[in-house]
Order: C-alpha cells, then structure tokens, then sequence
C-alpha cells in the first residue's frame, strides 16, 4: 500500500509473524520504501507527455493546413480561371505540370473544355459575320430592284418583270433560311430520320434523271455503278445526294464523266460521287463540310444559289443516319464518299 507521511510518499508492505515463544502471540511486521522521486517523474513525465501531445497536435494542425493549402491550391487557380473565362478570354489554359498527379486529368480536361469552347465560339462568330454577308446580297439586290422600279412610271410589264426578278431573290432567301433551319435542327438532335428500305440503283435513276438536262447542255455524262438496299430517310438522302451531285455538275469541265457507285459489304454501304476537275487542296479537304466554308479566298458576289451549306447539310444527313462522309482530290478527280451502316 501507499503511504504518505511527512511529505513524503512510501510504499509500505507488512506482514504478521508468529511469535514461536509465546503462544497465540503475533507481530507485525512493516518495511516502508520511499518513492517520492519516483512519483516526482512520473509526474513531471505525465505533464511531458501532454506538452509534447499538444505540440505535436498543433504541428500536425499546421502542418496539415499547409499541405492542404498547396494541395488545393490548383484548384483555387481553377476556380479564379472559371471565374475569369468569357467569350473573348476562352484562350486561357492552366498548366497541369506543377499540379498533382490527382488533380492534372482534371485541368486537362478543363483546358480541353476551354480549347473546345473557343473553337466553337469561333466557328458561331464566323458563321454570323457570314451569314450577315450571304443575306446582305439579296436583299441589297432587292433594294436596288425596287428602287430603280419605283423611280419611274412604268408599264405593266416592267412592273412584272421586276416581281419576276425579286421573286428570285425571294426564293434564294427562302432557302437559305431553310437551310440553316435545318442545320439548326439538327444540331440539336430535333432531326428523326423516318427510315425505309431504299433500292439505291433506283433512287440513283431518279436523281439522274432529275439532273439529265442540266448535265446535258454542257456534255456531262452522268454514269452510275453498283447497287445496295439502304435503311434511311428517303427524302434526306435525296437531299445528300442531291447536293453532292449538283457540286460535281457545277465543278466539272464540260464533256467529262460523273460516276455516281454504290459499294457493299457487310458492315457499311459506300455512296461515293467522283468528278474531274479543279482539285481541292488538301489543307482545305478537312474544312469543306463546315458552314459557309468557301475554298477560294474571296468570296462569290451576286446572287448565287451556291452559299456554302450543301455540304454541312450532307454532313448532318450522313451523321443522323449514323455515317461519315469524307473527301479525296488528287489527280484531277475529286471524289465524295458517304457511308452508312449496313442494317440489313
């Protein structure tokens, strides 16, 4: 047991002795030892141990906000760059080499993201100035029309031929916005194919007989291969084929061919339309499907019916369908490709 006497701590054990010479008489035995140093360092070891507890608590506490900090620290660069993006700022990047390993597939997808946005935001500025452009044309055609007309009386039919010739202009506005309506739509996944089967040799012999008199004029044979039944929208393919064929008809050099093929096998079925003529570069080959995309520099003037959506709109039947379309020119002929799945 524990003892404490004079300021002094002792532990105490005591034991009870038989007197061997007097009968049914004891004694008790007690030693003591002192143990006060030892209590003393126990103590102060006790209070030790609690300091260095809270110290190394508070250390740790540091040191955890520090790390913390650094490792958050790209985050707050991410979040002060989100903050700073805009329109005319979608060029910033973060730096994913001083990052965490954790964080960097998270800036670069960021930095992605940002590269995309600033593409597309390009390619919507681009599409406007033009499109401002494009409508620009008729409707100053229009306006000079109607004012020459109105500046003098005139007979019944100049008044008549006028009409005539605004109601062209009408049409090509017409389309225009039926065009981009149907980029529009497109876009955002408003288009549904109303797919049927379609025997390609006869649609083929549709749209050629459609463009025999054109053709004809300037000597251009229009010469068509091969075969295949195809799920899809009949009037969209009309349309896909209708622009890719009408391209080839305008860029070809009178007297030539036009090959219109149709390929099959059991995955896809190739639609390609191939026409001599002036070649496209090849730095222009990745860009022709894009809107308004003219591979001369400058630009047509007048009233074309040609604005540079043809082949966005062939792009956008080919892709709803499920497809890729892409274009070689090399050698003198330029040849288009279509292909679809084959859902046979």
């Amino acid at each position: 047991m524990t003892v404490q006497y004079a300021d002094r701590t002792y532990r105490v054990i005591a034991s009870r002795l038989n007197l061997g010479t007097i009968p049914a008489q004891t004694a008790t035995v007690e030693i003591g030892l002192d143990i006060s140093k030892n209590q003393n360092f126990l103590r102060s070891f006790k209070e030790f141990i609690w300091f260095g507890m809270v110290l190394a608590m508070m250390a740790m506490g540091w040191l955890g906000w520090v790390v913390v900090r650094k490792g958050l620290s790209p985050l707050y660069v991410l979040s002060e760059t989100m903050e700073n993006v805009s329109a005319q700022r979608l060029g910033t990047t973060i730096p994913a080499l001083d990052s965490p390993r954790e964080l960097q597939a998270v800036i670069n997808s960021f930095n992605t993201m940002l590269s995309k946005l600033d593409d597309s935001f390009q390619r919507l500025s681009n599409f406007s100035s033009d499109i401002a452009h494009e409508l620009r044309n008729p409707v100053h055609a229009l306006m000079m029309q109607t004012q020459v007309t109105l500046s003098r009386e005139r007979d019944i039919t100049d008044y008549r031929d006028a009409l005539q010739s605004n109601m062209e202009e009408f049409e090509r506005l017409s389309r225009m916005i039926s065009d981009m309506l149907f980029l529009a739509k497109a876009d955002n996944q408003q288009l549904v194919p109303k797919r049927e089967e379609i025997v390609l040799h006869d649609e083929i012999d549709r749209l050629i007989d459609y463009y025999c008199v054109l053709a004809t004029d300037r000597g251009i044979n229009l010469k068509k291969s091969g075969t295949a039944t195809l799920i899809a929208d009949k009037l969209m393919l009309q349309r896909a084929l209708s622009n890719l064929l009408s391209n080839a008809i305008r860029f070809t050099p009178d007297g030539m061919t036009i090959e219109i093929s149709v390929e099959e096998s059991t995955e896809a079925i190739w639609i390609s339309v191939t026409n001599p003529g002036p070649e496209i570069p090849a730095e222009h080959l990745s860009n022709i499907f894009e809107r308004l995309y003219r591979v001369d520099a400058a630009r047509r003037e007048g009233g074309s019916d040609n604005i540079g959506l043809g082949l966005a709109i062939t792009k956008s039947i080919v892709t709803i369908h499920g497809g890729t379309i892409d274009a070689s020119s090399c050698n003198g002929l330029t040849r288009f490709n279509m292909i679809f799945p084959n859902s046979i």
